[in-house]
């Protein structure tokens, strides 16, 4: 007789709250982790040693504090243009096209951005600097494709009623990537400026072999092919569901304010007087505490009252950011980061849920598209809004007042969008995601 699959998920061990990893079953599902695993884990390297290697350049050039940190703050704007630019045409690409080509193209052009990278940092400042630039603007351009592509592929890959756990476990393969990523990027670039970027193109090349292998079912094919006529049903979609555009405009104008990623190396270098291993440490502090959150809501999915959880942890983000920017401690600055990574994990997780249950499958690029803008406006926008704010407050005053302005925000919105707030659960009624069709812009 046969023995059963998993005799070592006992009732027992449910108790002790260990995850299932039941839903690795689904073998494209795991190959579709495996590739987002090992692609984010090179980009977390890899934007530790730029971050690094770009501010120290810049400082050891006779560049004050503010203005090493306004040049940290313009690689974040050369990733956003294009980005900006490019993503609506990569959401309907995603729905148009086949998402796995797509998810390949971009994984081989980011293994060639940090090849270029490679060969070129031992370099002079005079190319090394201009170089980062280009691969933030490559960056940029990928960016507008793959996540549009690889967020609408994930929910052809399960049944549906899985979709929520599925978040969860994608969102913990991230943030550990986001933990060994800079962590590993940090160290290894103590050995040589060169040794992160090599490693990174070495991830990048094992990504792109699983995605090769990776053969998901056809997708449905959309009504229209205009390419105009789907980035304009794209956005009427979102504007109309007051869910969605509720979710992704919160993250947008949270993370905005609040998120002071890119001015780790400032902290770390003259204000907490650390070195490059030290600020792999701060990177990867986000990480673990939204790891183990996610952990968290893979073994026990929030369910009720998913409106409001999402509005506490932006709120307590803005909190934990105010600790960050005042503090003069690496132990307090690592643990303030971690506090932020676990809150922000919870509002990730209500947002993702929302946008993927509330959206129609032929639809999903578009709607990704359009979240991923808001989420890059948030990330490499609100980097260049960083860099600006400490060029004229000071690095410190200027992380300070941005987690203030997160918890503003946060109250506002509120108010703003009372059907977000009222959200009990992920499947909602029509009337909480659509108003009437009055409401809609025309096209």
């Amino acid at each position: 007789m046969r023995a059963p699959r998993y005799v070592l998920w006992s009732p027992a061990l449910a108790a002790l709250r260990i995850p299932s990893l039941e839903i690795f079953n689904h073998r494209l599902f795991a190959q579709f982790m495996a590739v987002r695993w090992f692609s984010s884990l090179a980009v977390q390297m890899q934007s530790t040693a730029m971050g690094w290697q770009v501010y120290d350049a810049a400082r050891a050039h006779g560049q004050s504090i503010a203005e090493a940190a306004f040049v940290l703050g313009l690689v974040g704007l050369a990733q956003f243009l294009p980005l900006l630019v490019l993503s609506l045409f990569g959401g309907q690409a995603a729905d148009r096209y086949n998402r796995r080509l797509i998810i390949l193209a971009c994984i081989a052009v980011k293994a060639t951005i940090a090849l270029g990278l490679t060969l070129v940092s031992e370099r002079g400042a005079d190319v090394v600097i201009p170089a980062i630039f280009i691969a933030a603007i490559g960056a940029g351009m990928t960016n507008a494709f793959l996540p549009p592509a690889a967020s609408a592929l994930m929910p052809m890959l399960l049944p549906r009623s899985e979709l929520p756990k599925a978040i969860a476990w994608s969102s913990l393969s991230f943030q550990t990537s986001l933990i060994v990523g800079p962590a590993l990027g940090g160290l290894l670039y103590g050995l040589g400026v060169a040794v992160p970027y090599f490693s990174a193109f070495a991830l990048m090349a094992v990504a792109l072999l699983v995605a090769f292998a990776l053969k998901p079912p056809p997708q449905p094919p959309v009504e229209q092919a205009r390419t105009i006529g789907l980035i304009v049903e794209g956005l009427r979609y979102v504007w109309s569901n007051k869910i969605v555009l509720g979710a992704i405009s919160l993250d947008l104008v949270v993370v905005l304010l609040a998120g002071a990623v890119a001015l780790l190396p400032v902290f770390a270098r003259d204000i907490l007087h650390a070195g490059p291993s030290e600020l792999g440490v701060l990177r990867a502090a986000m990480g673990v505490g939204a790891a183990a959150v996610a952990l968290f809501l893979a073994v026990k999915p929030l369910r009720q009252r998913v409106g409001l959880w999402m509005f506490g942890s932006t709120i307590l983000f803005g909190v934990a950011t105010i600790v960050f920017g005042l503090s003069q401690y690496l132990w307090l600055t690592a643990l303030a980061l971690a506090f932020a990574g676990g809150v922000d994990m919870i509002s990730v997780f209500v947002r993702q849920s929302l946008i993927q249950l509330a959206t129609p499958d032929q639809m999903r690029g578009r709607v990704s598209a359009v979240s991923f803008v808001f989420i890059s406006a948030s990330n490499e926008l609100g980097d260049f809004e960083a860099g600006l704010m400490a060029r004229i407050f000071g690095p410190v005053l200027a992380v300070t007042i941005g987690g203030v302005g997160a918890i503003i925000a946060s109250a506002a919105w509120m108010r703003l969008f009372p059907h977000l707030r009222k959200a009990d659960g992920f499947e909602l009624s029509a009337e909480a995601r659509a108003p009437p069709a009055d409401s809609l812009p025309k096209a």
